[in-house]
């Protein structure tokens, strides 16, 4: 194996490949080569947003996703390892997000990770996206121990609460029987007229509306299971528009209502994350809270989570907005997997689907 990295031999530089749904990612990162430990930080991430392909659709296309990253992981490859100022060959790792996703982007990411790690025999590392977006935490707070953490995975395709007893020892407590909080963001943001991608649509014209304008439901808010359902608040909305008499024609919103509606549909997303994620804590006892995806750069959501957690006593961790959304960087929890000795081979698949409430997560 190659012995890449920095000239002391105490650092290791690598590459991180992020496609698991509608961003092509590529960062590089440095941290303690094993068997020595730490945090790795970033040298550069990149990242390249198809939102311009899948607008006129309202939400992501699989076929399109995968094609633009075809198109995409390669320039990104590229521009991250120049920013980084490195080349190839100090790179001592490649890692890649392999699951969850979308299987034909996944598939991309990780083909490029093969032939780079087998090119330079580096070693590979598989992540999963989700450990990953909970690892962003630490990543972003080096000098602050996150683990072990209640972990909330909040994003277009994920609703996720996870006992993290440590960054490759998370285990799935529950999560959204339908829909995400991101996918529901997004559909009722179709429904208003509003542009897409829907969180950052809603939340914007949510700074007009009243969010008690209308009562909609709050699923399983006080149900003792760490489960979310999103679906019968996206028809609440949709019979809010229709009006009490469907026969009478659909109700034509104001600007006023659609600020009401976007206000008030908000709301009850974000009184549920936060309810849901105080009754896990309060069941596993621990006193850290660690948060990551895209939902989570919500403004809203980041006030009334930081609310509970003072009010409770919790240390709270959420990243900056750039490692919220989908991003390479958060896959520096390779470097975790590397000092576990959490190798890939190079037969390693993808796997698009979640493991089921109970189980750890594994690449």
């Amino acid at each position: 194996m190659s012995t890449a990295g920095s000239p002391d031999g105490e650092e290791l530089t690598f590459l991180a490949i992020e496609t698991t749904c509608d961003e092509t990612g590529a960062a590089v990162l440095a941290g303690p080569r094993p068997p020595l430990r730490g945090v790795p930080r970033v040298l550069s991430s990149v990242v390249s947003s198809q939102v311009g392909l899948h607008r006129r659709f309202g939400g992501v296309v699989p076929e399109i996703a995968s094609r633009a990253h075809v198109q995409q992981v390669l320039p990104m490859i590229d521009e991250a390892i120049r920013r980084a100022g490195v080349t190839l060959d100090d790179l001592g790792m490649v890692a890649v997000a392999t699951r969850p996703g979308l299987v034909g982007a996944l598939v991309v990411g990780l083909t490029a990770a093969k032939a780079l790690a087998m090119a330079l025999d580096v070693p590979l590392v598989a992540v999963d996206h989700l450990e990953g977006h909970l690892y962003a935490c630490q990543l972003a707070s080096p000098d602050r121990e996150v683990y072990p953490c209640v972990g909330l995975v909040v994003s277009g395709g994920h609703t996720s609460l996870y006992h993290c007893r440590g960054p490759l020892d998370c285990e799935l407590l529950g999560g959204t029987t339908d829909d995400a909080a991101g996918e529901a963001f997004d559909k009722v943001a179709s429904l208003l007229g509003l542009g897409y991608p829907g969180g950052p649509e809603i939340e914007r014209a949510a700074k007009a509306g009243n969010p008690r304008a209308f009562a909609f439901p709050r699923s399983f808010l006080h149900d003792a299971r760490p489960i979310f359902s999103f679906s019968g608040l996206k028809t609440a909305v949709l019979y809010a528009l229709r009006g009490p008499n469907e026969q009478l024609g659909p109700v034509v919103p104001t600007p006023e209502m659609v600020a009401d509606l976007a206000a008030s549909f908000q709301e009850a997303v974000v009184d549920v994350l936060v309810a849901k994620t105080r009754q896990v804590l309060a069941m596993t006892g621990l006193r850290r809270l660690g948060v990551g995806g895209g939902v989570a750069a919500n403004g809203r959501f980041r006030e009334k989570i930081a609310g509970m957690a003072a009010e409770q006593g919790v240390e709270l961790f959420i990243p900056p907005m750039a490692l919220c959304t989908d991003n390479a960087a958060m896959s520096g929890i390779a470097l975790a997997k590397l000092a576990a000795g959490q190798t890939a081979e190079l037969d390693v698949d993808v796997a698009a689907g979640l493991v089921r409430p109970g189980r750890k997560t594994a690449p």
